[in-house]
């Protein structure tokens, strides 16, 4: 390194930056956790929003997949619907 008063400002622009996103991070964490209440509050199962969101998430292939697995386990297990 050559340069270490310009290295030591870009790493601390890069610590810095972390630590903002970090912060935002937090503060959507902690919204997100009062949409949930909320919706708690208004009769709605926290947990279960979590699973539907989750499979929003995926590939509609890979939420069949998992569909017909979970089925499946519970066919084998006795506990099928």
């Amino acid at each position: 390194m050559t340069n270490t008063s310009a290295d030591a400002g870009q790493l601390s622009s890069y610590i810095e930056r972390i630590e903002r996103l970090e912060e935002e991070r937090r503060e959507l964490g902690a919204d997100i956790r009062e949409i949930y209440a909320e919706a708690k509050g208004n009769g709605f199962d926290a947990k279960v929003m979590r699973q539907i969101i989750r499979l929003r998430k995926m590939d509609p292939a890979d939420r069949a997949e998992t569909e017909f697995l979970r089925d499946e386990y519970k066919k084998l297990l006795g506990i099928a619907d």
